[in-house]
Order: C-alpha cells, then sequence, then structure tokens
C-alpha cells in the first residue's frame, strides 16, 4: 500500500502542474469561501473533495493527458 502522504505529494504535483489553467480557477474559486469562513474543525472534507471532483470530471471530460 502506497502511504497517504506519498499520494497526497503526486496529487498536489499532478494538481499544478497538468490541469488547466481554467480547471483549477474554478476549482479554487468553489473551495475557497467555505474554507476560509468556515473553522478547519467544521469543514465537512468529504464535501469539499466531492466539489473538486465533479468541477475536474465535468471540465476533463473526454480529454487525455497523454
Amino acid at each position: 500500500m502506497i502511504p497517504e502522504e506519498v499520494e497526497l505529494r503526486i496529487a498536489r504535483y499532478f494538481f499544478h502542474m497538468y490541469l488547466p489553467e481554467e480547471v483549477m480557477q474554478e476549482v479554487e474559486a468553489k473551495l475557497l469561501p467555505p474554507c476560509i469562513w468556515t473553522d478547519e474543525e467544521e469543514l465537512d472534507h468529504d464535501e469539499l473533495v466531492r466539489w473538486a471532483l465533479e468541477i475536474i470530471n465535468k471540465q476533463l471530460d473526454g480529454k487525455h493527458f497523454k
């Protein structure tokens, strides 16, 4: 099993290196307000991940990276 920290670092690299700028901006626009205005302990991390994945899947539907 790959350690969670390694997975997170790979995902962070992929997010910043390969996602188109407009996708990153849309994800940030959706996630930043609740992250700014809600205490860390009260954030629903699963919901934030779902929101981001919905945006990424919608924006990248049918696109390939190779």
